[in-house]
C-alpha cells in the first residue's frame, strides 16, 4: 500500500512524472529495438542453438531474450559491464585514476569518458568474437560473405553503444540506475516466455501442478528472503557532544549509522556473470575443435557445476570488492569525529575505523554468502522440480527485486525533496 502510494503522489508531482515517463519511454525504446533483427543471420538456427544451451544459452539470459532473436541488442550492456569492471580495477592500481576517483563530479566524469571507450572497445571484439561463431555455428545466410560479418560486428557494437547512452540518458533524465533498468526490462521480458513455457510443460505431462505451485511459493519466498535481506541494517548508536558557538548551542543528540547488510546490492551478481562471459567469447576466435577451446566452451556453461562454482566464487569476491570502494570506514570515523561525535564506548580515530570495519566485515560475509547462494539456486529448483523454467526464481529475483528496491527509494527520495522545496517557497 505504501509502495503504491508514492507511484501516486510521483504522478501528481509534475516534475517526478515527467521523469517517470522518459523513462518508460526510453524502457519502450529498449524494447522495441529487442525485435529489431541483425541482417544476414538465420534466426531459426539460433534458437536451436540456445536451446541447446553452452554458450548461445547464456548470451540469451544476460540479454533478456534479445540474442534469440539476434537483434541489434544481442549483446546487451555485457561490454559496458566488463569495461566498468575493469576501470574500477584499474583505479587501484594507477595512482592518476585513483586521484581522480577522489575528485568529486569531474574525476567521476572523466573516469566515465574511460568506460565508454573501454565499451567500445570490447564492444567490438566480443562482436566480432561473436559473428565468427555465428559463422561456424551455420547461422549466417551467406558464411562466406565478409561484408555481412562487418555488417554484424557494426550492428552490434552500434547496439550496445546506443545502450549504454540509453542507459545514462535515464540515469541523467529519468529515475533510478539507467543500466540496471535495461538489464531490469530484459529479464520482465523473459516471464511471459517462461510461464508460457512452463504451461506447456504441464500440458504435455511432464511436469505436474504440485510442482508448478512449489516453484510458485518458493519464488514468493526468494522474493520476500531478498527484500528482507536487502532492507537488513545494523544501526551503530552515535552520540553527538553539545558544544557552545557563540550564543548559539550546538549538538547533544543521539543518533545512529545505518550499515546494511547487503551494501554491495546486485552489482556483484551483474559483474560476476558478465565476467564469465569473456572466457568462451574469446574461445571462440579459435578452431572449435582444438581441446582447450572445447574444454572452455564446455565448462562456462551455466549447466555445468564448475561454472556455478565460479560464478559462486566470483560474486562472493565482488561483493567484498565493492564494498571495500564504496564503505571507507577510516574515513567515516574521521567525519564522525570531525562533526563532533563518538560511537557509544569507544574512542574517536583508530578504534572507532576498526570497529566499523569488523562490522562491515561480518555484514558483507553473511551479504556475500546470501547472494552467492541465490547465483546457484535456480539450477537447485531445476534439479528438485525436473522444471528447466524454475530457474527464473535465482539470479533474475534478486536483480528484478533489487532493481525495484533501490528505484522505489530514489522516488522517495524526489518526493521527500520536492516537499522540502514547496516548503522552502
Amino acid at each position: 500500500m505504501a509502495m503504491m502510494e508514492s507511484v501516486r503522489a510521483a504522478f501528481r508531482s509534475p516534475g517526478l512524472r515527467n521523469r517517470l515517463l522518459f523513462t518508460l519511454g526510453m524502457l519502450a525504446v529498449f524494447r522495441l529495438g529487442a525485435v529489431i533483427p541483425v541482417p544476414g543471420i538465420d534466426t531459426r538456427v539460433i534458437q536451436e542453438l540456445i536451446d541447446r544451451g553452452g554458450l548461445f544459452g547464456l548470451f540469451d539470459v544476460i540479454s533478456g531474450g534479445a540474442f534469440r532473436t539476434m537483434s541489434i541488442f544481442a549483446m546487451s550492456v555485457t561490454p559496458y559491464i566488463n569495461a566498468s569492471i575493469i576501470v574500477q580495477l584499474l583505479t587501484v592500481v594507477i595512482p592518476r585514476w585513483e586521484e581522480l576517483s577522489k575528485e568529486g563530479e569531474q574525476g567521476r566524469r572523466k573516469l566515465q569518458e574511460y568506460v565508454r571507450y573501454g565499451t567500445v572497445i570490447l564492444g567490438l571484439i566480443q562482436a566480432f568474437g561473436l559473428a565468427l561463431t555465428i559463422r561456424r555455428a551455420g547461422a549466417m545466410l551467406h558464411p562466406d560473405s565478409w561484408l555481412d560479418i562487418f555488417t554484424i560486428v557494426v550492428t552490434l557494437s552500434a547496439g550496445t553503444a546506443f545502450l549504454m547512452w540509453l542507459g545514462e540518458l535515464i540515469t541523467e533524465k529519468g529515475i533510478g540506475n539507467g543500466i540496471s533498468l535495461l538489464i531490469f526490462a530484459g529479464i520482465l521480458s523473459r516471464v511471459p516466455r517462461t510461464v508460457k513455457g512452463m504451461v506447456e510443460l504441464y500440458r504435455v505431462g511432464q511436469v505436474d501442478l504440485f510442482q508448478i505451485l512449489l516453484v510458485a511459493v518458493l519464488g514468493v519466498l526468494i522474493v520476500a528472503f531478498t527484500v528482507l535481506v536487502t532492507e537488513g541494517v545494523r544501526r551503530i548508536p552515535v552520540q553527538y557532544a553539545r558544544r557552545t558557538v557563540g550564543r548559539r548551542t550546538l549538538g547533544g543528540h543521539s543518533t545512529h549509522l545505518p550499515i546494511r547488510v547487503n551494501q554491495a546490492g546486485v552489482i556483484p551478481v551483474i559483474f560476476a556473470q558478465s565476467l564469465l562471459v569473456f572466457p568462451p567469447t574469446v574461445a571462440s576466435y579459435f578452431d572449435q575443435s582444438h581441446p582447450v577451446v572445447r574444454w572452455i566452451m564446455d565448462t562456462f556453461n551455466f549447466r555445468h557445476p564448475w561454472y556455478l562454482v565460479a560464478f559462486a566464487l566470483l560474486t562472493i569476491a565482488f561483493t567484498y570488492f565493492y564494498t571495500t570502494i564504496t564503505f571507507n570506514p577510516v574515513e567515516v570515523a574521521d567525519n564522525i569525529r570531525k562533526a563532533g561525535g563518538i560511537v557509544a564506548g569507544l574512542r574517536p580515530g583508530k578504534p572507532t575505523a576498526d570497529y566499523l570495519a569488523k562490522v562491515s566485515n561480518r555484514l558483507t560475509f553473511v551479504g556475500a554468502l546470501f547472494l552467492a547462494g541465490i547465483t546457484v539456486l535456480p539450477y537447485a529448483l531445476v534439479a528438485v522440480t525436473k522444471n528447466p523454467n524454475a530457474g527464473i526464481g535465482g539470479t533474475a529475483l534478486l536483480i528484478v527485486v533489487g532493481v525495484a528496491i533501490e528505484t522505489m527509494r530514489q522516488i522517495e527520495a524526489h518526493l521527500v525533496l520536492r516537499q522540502y522545496q514547496g516548503f522552502m517557497r
